[in-house]
């Protein structure tokens, strides 16, 4: 079968393309903007791709076309599929319909986490030697390519809540029909398409409704829009995950207690009894937690804590979740996709708690949805609480202006309107020892490897 899909560059849809490669169908497919690392990714799996959405693709006459949901009616390609009653169908349609029906599929939802968590339990069943199959909206660096079949019925897939396509405005992951359900965290977000939290809720408990009296659901303790959710019916098996100061919980079957101020050493207490110490890398509560409900989700599928243990200790990270792009001379510069206020301040709180005092530098471009439409914007100042110095990106094409949060700061904080210029300034603030992380989820004008080209530069000159 030719499989031609829209909107190919997107985390899910890119990854989707790859899984369809490997079932032997021929895929190809078209985006806006065709750039790494998900077109390098696609180039490598022998994937064609297409830059713009001219009808005239059609000519090659795909047997299906599959949808994202970035593309919207006006499209030209779009109209051409539909004036023409090509067959066509939602990326998440397609999943279920040709890939997860006799999968095992084991899934992180959750406001924040998902890629993380998700790429987690991907290893953590790796390392147990259970070949799991994947889908993530992201790299995680223990694979090096977002989604990968598999070699055994069990499946990972990022469960995410953004609508499926604008012919299907139903939540990605109900059409995963999950056996093992993570349910990280819930707030509101996706300002686009939902008016608010309840609305959000809802398609959540649209995910717990597929899920099998056999199946399992985790979720955290004292998280109460997820509470909510299940009161308004599960009928799966239940557990529960608590994270340090939680830990005294009655009837908590998982338990993690910090060893180390950052998180970066924490103990495993499984049913109240020692599991296992995680030593690690990454830092924060969020991470811990993350940790946690992949282990649960491990053990449903019977990999013991141990085991997960172990397979966490060798947890590389993910792409873009503080992902250290360079250390020069002790400026250390970092690649981070938070873009809501929660993930902002637990991303830093875990930073500060790791290096001290040593001085913290914040860019951030508001791009997701959510950030451009300002429903955060009373929040944002006060993200950035552990940071010692904030640079705002300005972008021309939002129409709220970023100046009651710099004016609202806590910290140092400054307003820039050019990619230039921000650096300029970030340079102007450095000293010995520093943490420069970058905030976005999307490229940020290349501002990651211009500033890096910089301080290499500054470093042979005065070498």
């Amino acid at each position: 079968m030719h499989i031609h899909i829209l909107g190919i560059c997107g985390t899910f849809m890119g990854s989707l393309a790859q899984l369809a490669k490997a079932l032997g169908h021929r895929v190809t497919g078209c985006d806006a903007n065709v750039y790494p690392p998900m077109s390098t990714q696609l180039e490598a799996a022998g994937i064609e791709l297409i830059e713009g959405f001219n009808p005239q693709q059609l000519a090659m006459e795909p047997d299906l076309i599959v949808i994202g949901n970035a593309m919207s009616r006006g499209n030209p390609l779009v109209e051409a599929v539909l004036d023409k009653g090509l067959p066509y169908t939602s990326g998440p349609q397609w999943l279920c319909d040709h890939l997860l029906q006799d999968r095992w599929v084991l899934a992180a939802a959750g406001t924040h986490g998902k890629t993380t968590t998700a790429s987690m339990l991907a290893w953590i069943l790796e390392y147990a030697g259970m070949e799991p199959g994947y889908l993530i909206g992201g790299v995680p660096k223990n694979f090096d390519v977002s989604a990968r079949l598999g070699g055994s019925p069990f499946f990972v897939v990022e469960a995410d809540e953004y609508d499926s396509a604008f012919f299907d405005k139903r939540s990605k992951f109900v059409h995963y029909r999950p056996r093992t359900a993570i349910l990280n965290n819930l707030e509101f977000d996706h300002a686009d398409i939902f008016d608010d939290l309840a609305a959000i809720q809802k398609q959540f408990h649209h995910l717990v409704r597929t899920i099998p009296g056999n199946g399992l659901v985790i979720s955290p303790v004292g998280e109460s829009a997820i509470d909510e959710v299940l009161d308004q019916g599960c009928w799966s098996e239940r557990t529960q995950i608590a994270v340090d100061h939680e830990v005294e919980g009655a009837g908590v079957e998982w338990q993690a207690q910090k060893l180390s101020a950052d998180g970066s050493h924490f103990a495993v207490l499984h049913k109240g009894s020692p599991a296992g110490e995680v030593q690690w890398q990454h830092t924060g509560n969020h991470n811990m937690a993350n940790g946690l409900a992949a282990m649960a989700a491990a053990r449903h599928v019977g990999v013991t804590p141990e085991i997960a243990c172990q397979a966490l200790n060798e947890f590389a990270g993910v792409k873009r979740r503080m992902e250290c792009l360079a250390d020069i001379d002790g400026v250390k510069v970092y690649d981070d996709f938070a873009h809501h206020p929660t993930a902002i301040t637990t991303t830093l709180e875990g930073l500060r708690a790791n290096v001290g005092k040593e001085k913290i530098i914040v860019l951030i471009e508001p791009r997701s949805n959510t950030m451009r439409m300002g429903v955060h914007k009373k929040h944002l100042a006060q993200s950035c609480i552990q940071a010692d110095d904030v640079l705002w990106y300005q972008p021309t094409d939002v129409d709220w202006s970023l100046e009651d949060v710099v004016n609202h700061s806590p910290v140092a904080a400054k307003l820039v309107a050019s990619i230039d210029e921000l650096i300029d300034q970030t340079l102007g603030l450095i000293e010995p020892n520093c943490h420069i992380v970058v905030m976005s989820n999307g490229g940020f004008g290349g501002v990651h490897q211009k500033l890096i080209e910089r301080l290499q530069r500054e470093k042979e000159v005065m070498a």
